[in-house]
């Protein structure tokens, strides 16, 4: 490793390895550990006071070692790995030692980027794809507004054609990475038809005029990720920028919030797992009524019990992938799963903060952070409420219209 990152000899040798026999996962894995280690971990103290993190620089480390694009073409940089690969990726970024950083990271390669790399033209995948696969440009994503969070249906802002180019209006809440995106991946409305057929996804650079970061907005966990309210003011892009077919914008946001809900879950097993032994340590030591506070039976148990949840989640995201990756469809198992993680991730947070007492109240421990940092599996990517829905769907228990 160089000043730089990885170099770039082992980088092809990395590549060649993936590409050729595609078990590669330790290999892959010790590395990204050694990229955690060495250049995230020791900063992120100072990232989470500061509210923000050199995303330019984390991500050009992990670009050029390639986990960037760990399922992307080859041909724009990726690894051409399949989708397991970026769960395991995933789960080892869960070693970072807060929820802001590997969501950012995350939305650069499973949230941002997903339909680009499957549904856009070569033109668009050489000028957004593969800059955003070696780490030269920082993605963000476009959805979510004031009035249309989980409801992605009803969102307002508009793609007017006129002549080669959209004219946009609008804005975006709630954008992670928006202050420092290079480039966005922008949900609008590019027609008067039905709601799920009037939408579109553009690759919109954030340098044009009439892009306006409105603030950073101050958030209750994930500090070091910097969060951006964008508006858009008549923002002229070729129309060549939409990604696949014009008004199919909300299917490929679907099927990106499959990816992305299942690398969520992934990420935050690795933190719960981390969490429950972090809690087990500090028990150990931590007396009351002259016994350690672990050996009360009602500590011992419910830390067995919140293990045993993890370990049944992971199998369901093992399942889901392994599904995922051979071309089924698993909308009703990704949303299980996210529902899953984001109430388990509940649990674990306030039970092990309970058990560090008045430490557990501070933010000077990991279980604070974590308490803060997973409320937002809960909301972000679909609210609970919204994966109970689609569960029902294909429970086939709604009301018939």
């Amino acid at each position: 490793a160089n000043q730089e990152g990885i170099s770039l000899v082992w980088v092809s040798a990395l590549s060649f390895i993936c590409a050729c026999c595609r078990n590669a996962t330790n290999w892959i894995l010790d590395i990204t550990s050694e990229i955690i280690d060495q250049e995230i971990n020791p900063h992120v103290d100072q990232w989470e006071a500061e509210g923000t993190f050199p995303a330019h620089k984390i991500f050009k480390i992990l670009g050029s070692a390639g986990f960037l694009g760990v399922n992307k073409p080859v041909e724009y940089g990726g690894l051409g790995l399949d989708f397991s690969y970026s769960v395991a990726v995933s789960e080892e970024l869960g070693n970072i030692r807060c929820g802001g950083i590997p969501m950012a990271i995350g939305v650069q390669t499973d949230m941002a980027t997903p339909a680009l790399a499957r549904f856009g033209s070569a033109e668009l995948k050489e000028e957004f794809l593969l800059p955003s696969i070696l780490g030269d440009k920082v993605a963000c994503l476009g959805v979510s507004e004031v009035g249309a969070g989980s409801d992605v249906s009803s969102i307002l802002t508009k793609a007017v054609r006129k002549g080669d180019e959209y004219v946009i209006n609008g804005g975006k809440m709630w954008t992670t990475n928006g202050t420092q995106a290079d480039w966005i991946c922008l949900l609008a409305n590019t027609s008067d038809a039905a709601p799920h057929r009037n939408k579109s996804l553009i690759c919109l650079p954030m340098t044009l005029p009439g892009v306006h970061i409105a603030r950073k907005i101050d958030k209750l966990g994930m500090w070091s990720s910097d969060t951006a309210e964008v508006f858009f003011d008549d923002v002229r892009v070729p129309c060549k920028n939409i990604i696949g077919q014009e008004g199919m914008g909300f299917t490929y946001q679907m099927l990106q919030f499959q990816e992305e809900r299942l690398w969520a879950v992934a990420n935050i097993v690795t933190m719960m797992d981390n969490i429950i032994q972090e809690t087990i340590q500090y028990t150990r030591q931590r007396k009351i009524f002259k016994q350690p506070v672990l050996y009360h039976q009602s500590v011992n148990f419910r830390l067995a019990e919140l293990q045993t949840e993890v370990e049944l989640l992971r199998s369901l995201l093992y399942r889901a992938t392994a599904l995922y990756i051979k071309g089924n469809d698993v909308t009703k198992l990704a949303s299980m799963a996210k529902l899953k993680g984001g109430r388990l991730a509940r649990e674990v947070g306030d039970s092990c903060l309970q058990y560090w007492g008045g430490m557990g109240f501070t933010s000077d421990v990991l279980v604070s952070r974590f308490y803060r940092d997973s409320r937002l599996l809960s909301i972000g990517g679909g609210a609970d409420e919204v994966m109970l829905g689609i569960i029902c769907k294909y429970m086939d228990t709604l009301p018939k219209k």
